[in-house]
């Protein structure tokens, strides 16, 4: 059996980044779907992510997308983050939502384009500087639909190109997280496609760059903790972006659709030594018809649960199942640790923390969301893209 001591240690230093867009109104490409008390401002997402660190102990941090979260000043956010008992986490770009990138950002056949995409990567920075966040997230849109429609190996120089210039802006201490997605909104050749794109550009650029895996964005059947395995041995796993999927990139809850999915993920994190803060582990989620902050606390005690699984596995009777080549009794010791009720395992580590055993029903006590309601009345409520 595992070190139950060991493992309340390890689950009390987890951390896990709460994205700022999740707070705000989202939906699907037919409706967007308003709710009562959502954030108006940025400084009502940091408002909304310092609730859940109150309830879960355990998310520190607030992603911000840039020019969703715009602001005159992000020194003064960051420190009005701080005054909420949270840090700045990573800093997301957006080079997907302006009608000049119908053919792509950084990758677009036009110099003019890529410039104007580059330069919004290299504002994120600034926004780094100023916040004193430490990642930069790049996600691209880039591809195309069709055969021909434009030269993939170009598109590919292009795209090694304008890393390279965000890449040397970096400070010594930050970092580029390049994450990847097999289709959507490209349905032809998608530039970043997946996890092998992503690994031989941070490869070559250095160690100030690493691939990000977003459990949504794989075809069906991928073997996704094979990717995190290999990542983590190659040192260039940098950070998750948890959420489910069904389909494709549903952005559900974490650990919704395939929760033991989400187990064998968080074990070969463990067992590859990638329980530090070297790798981020954020939420990348929209929650388009169930309540915000009762859904993101959901999420994070989701994830809590496959670690906890993890960490319980016993390493020494798997080795010793694995050598022996016993197929059934290997299997048998993962299937174990997923099966543990681990719910009473988290509530002492709660309780000793000084929080509610139970966060989402310690929310909904707090009468929290009927005072937003209340407050947050007018104005423009922020959902995404806004």
């Amino acid at each position: 059996m595992s070190d139950l001591p060991a493992v309340k240690a390890a689950l009390k230093t987890q951390a896990v980044e709460t994205p700022s867009w999740g707070y705000g109104n989202s939906g699907t490409r037919f409706k967007v779907f308003a709710q009562a008390g959502v954030p108006r401002t940025p400084f009502e997402k940091v408002d909304d992510a310092a609730t859940v660190h109150a309830f879960t102990g355990v998310t520190p941090s607030v992603s911000l997308h840039i020019p969703w979260d715009r602001v005159d000043d992000y020194t003064e956010l960051a420190a009005y983050a701080e005054k909420r008992g949270l840090r700045v986490g990573a800093i997301n770009s957006n080079t997907f939502q302006d009608d000049a990138y119908a053919l792509g950002s950084i990758c677009h056949p036009e110099a003019a384009v890529r410039r104007k995409a580059l330069d919004h990567l290299l504002a994120c920075v600034d926004v780094l500087d100023a916040t004193g966040s430490k990642n930069l997230k790049l996600w691209f849109a880039d591809g195309t639909n069709y055969p021909g429609q434009d030269d993939i190996r170009d598109r590919q120089d292009r795209l090694a190109e304008a890393l390279q210039a965000v890449y040397a802006r970096l400070g010594d201490d930050q970092r580029m997280l390049l994450e990847y997605k097999f289709f959507e909104p490209a349905f032809y050749a998608t530039d970043v496609p997946d996890w092998g794109t992503a690994y031989a550009h941070c490869l070559k650029l250095g160690p100030k760059a690493q691939v990000v895996v977003d459990t949504g964005h794989h075809a069906p059947g991928t073997n996704i903790e094979f990717i995190v395995a290999t990542l983590l041995r190659e040192g260039k796993l940098g950070a998750f972006d948890f959420n489910s999927r069904f389909y494709a990139d549903d952005d559900l809850m974490a650990g919704a659709a395939d929760p033991f999915q989400l187990f064998r993920i968080m074990y070969e994190v463990v067992r590859g030594g990638g329980f530090t803060p070297d790798v981020a582990f954020m939420l990348d989620q929209c929650h388009n018809i169930e309540a915000k902050i009762p859904a993101i606390i959901r999420s994070v005690m989701n994830v809590q649960e496959a670690t906890a699984k993890a960490l319980l596995v016993d390493r020494e009777a798997l080795a010793s199942a694995q050598r022996s080549g016993d197929v059934l009794a290997a299997n048998a010791v993962l299937m174990d640790a997923y099966n543990t009720d681990v719910r009473p395992l988290l509530a002492e580590v709660r309780e000793e923390l000084g929080l509610d055993p139970d966060p989402v029903a310690a929310y909904h006590r707090s009468g929290l969301a009927v005072l937003s309601a209340e407050a947050r009345v007018g104005g423009q409520q922020a959902g995404w893209g806004a």
